[in-house]
């Protein structure tokens, strides 16, 4: 089960590509800076601002701007349906495989957004950064590209570029065998990973070793699987970087370090797949031929971290997040970070990696942008065209039915099974603001709600390949390395047993 390596000449090419790209883009940022003091100081980065608007405020916004027609979501929902649908036919299977033609069809759908907005919605738009109404037309079009490009998009794609770049650059080494107690670990270190650098950055960085591990094993299905569930999903739910929905939150409003009081369902949850996963591999493995399994080469590998150097860049990206959100002080100072300072930090970490780290390492770890890429082009076409939804649910959210916990994590978790976890968090979120509460809230949300929407789309986004994009990276690699990984709905078979009993048991101890 041997990784196919990237040519190593190709990786010192593209790490040259990258770093000067990012090298270009802090030049550009610094003399923007330099020439717009005034403008930078005014805008306190979109999302984050928007939570401080009074509530009058956004009634009178809502007033002033009539919701979308239905039929305006249209974009939005023919877009998670390619995502879902035509990586499953054969006639499509292969043009969907190039981002090229993700992107074409994320583009069309973001532009047939904008078009609604410019010809036929008739009336302005909400500006998140100085929340004003903007002018009609073609007024109300840029401030949707506005608020879902300027404001979402660059620090959701810089945040996943910058952990995927990272972790990539860490090879784990090593004689490993895959009996059953060092799979459960190697699992359950993904699970803690994932909330400190992310699912992507988990994923990418323990899927190798372990399929390594498994090499001569017959049974190693279940074991991937188990590894999807925990360390691409379940894990990621004690800190914003942990899951792209959870760090939504966190560009609305939610305080960095308000996720750890899931700190409970997260123990329950992933301890829970950990005892079931380890009866499930000790049965498979009494039926594994151990002579195989254990071989031992003539030569073994000492275990070995390289890359290590990784970690710090690590950190630093954490500290990014944590610190230097620009519509709030640095701990212990008066001093505000311009926006997008954070991200350009953030790409100077990822840059400082490519450096750093041999060009070997990542040519080990079969390192490429594909899979970054792919989430970055269909994303696009995600968050423009989820501003029309979003906009409705602001006028009808409290007429959805829709008031309590185990409601609010059954409707983000199934939809997050089927459709991309991100933006079904962004949907649920932005409805829960909308119904009157006498609980604590946090920007906005019942604190209640916001347990059961924040559970539900980082635990049920494991219900399917599609429900977070770590799911399918982690097949991908997997197929390349001879495990022949189920359909798709072969994969929701085990999903359905393993993890829909324990959301109902979740859901009558926390959320009912």
């Amino acid at each position: 089960m041997e990784i196919t390596a990237v040519p190593g000449g190709q990786q010192e090419l593209t790490r040259r590509w990258v770093v000067g790209a990012i090298v270009g883009m802090a030049i550009c940022y610094g003399l923007w800076q330099f020439q717009s003091v005034a403008t930078v100081t005014a805008v306190h980065h979109g999302v984050e601002a928007a939570h401080d608007a009074t509530a009058a405020h956004a009634e009178h916004a809502t007033h002033e701007a009539p919701p979308p027609a239905a039929y305006s979501i249209i974009p939005f929902a023919g877009l998670l349906l390619c995502i879902a649908l035509l990586p499953l036919f054969h006639f499509s299977e292969e043009w969907w495989e190039h981002n090229h033609n993700r992107l074409l069809v994320a583009v069309g759908c973001g532009a047939l957004t904008l078009l609604y907005f410019a010809f036929i919605y008739g009336h302005g738009v909400l500006d998140h950064t100085s929340h004003e109404m903007s002018a009609p037309g073609w007024g109300a079009a840029l401030t949707v590209l506005k608020n879902a490009m300027l404001v979402e998009y660059i620090p959701f794609i810089v945040l996943l570029f910058s952990l995927y770049v990272i972790s990539g650059g860490i090879a784990i080494e090593g004689h490993l065998v895959g009996r059953p107690k060092l799979n459960t670990g190697f699992i359950a270190v993904g699970a803690l990973m994932a909330s400190l650098i992310g699912t992507t950055g988990a994923a990418m960085l323990m899927i190798r070793p372990l399929l390594k591990a498994n090499a001569n094993r017959k049974y190693v299905v279940h074991t991937v699987i188990f590894f999807i569930f925990a360390a691409c999903n379940t894990g990621g739910c004690l800190l914003p970087i942990g899951d792209p929905p959870l760090f939504l939150g966190f560009l609305r409003g939610v305080d960095f370090f308000w996720t750890l009081k899931l700190w409970p369902q997260w123990l329950a949850m992933n301890g829970s797949l950990l005892v079931v996963y380890y009866l499930w591999d000790t049965w498979r493995f009494r039926h594994e031929d151990r002579s195989a399994v254990e071989t031992r080469p003539e030569r073994p590998q000492p275990f070995a971290i390289r890359g290590g150097i990784n970690f710090l860049w690590l950190f630093g990206v954490i500290f990014c997040v944590a610190l230097l959100d620009p519509s709030k002080a640095v701990p212990g100072t008066n001093y505000h970070a311009p926006v997008y300072f954070r991200e350009i930090v953030m790409l100077a970490l990822t840059g400082l990696s490519l450096l750093s780290t041999s060009a070997a390492i990542r040519k080990q770890n079969s390192f490429n942008y594909d899979a970054i890429v792919e989430v970055a082009a269909l994303f696009i076409g995600i968050f423009i065209c989820m501003q029309a939804p979003i906009q409705i649910l602001h006028t009808y959210g409290p007429s959805l039915g829709i008031d309590k916990s185990w409601q609010f994590y059954w409707g983000t978790g199934l939809l997050s099974s089927f459709l991309d976890n991100a933006p079904t968090y962004v949907v649920f979120f932005e409805t829960a603001k909308t119904i009157p509460t006498d609980a604590t809230t946090v920007a906005g949300v019942a604190e209640p709600s916001l347990i059961a929407i924040s559970l539900g789309a980082v635990f049920m986004g494991a219900m399917t390949y599609i429900g977070n994009g770590p799911n399918f990276m982690v097949k991908s690699i997997a197929e390349k390395n001879n495990v022949r990984m189920p359909s798709f709905f072969g994969y929701m078979a085990y999903s359905c047993a393993v993890l829909f009993p324990l959301s109902l048991l979740l859901t009558w101890v926390f959320l009912v």
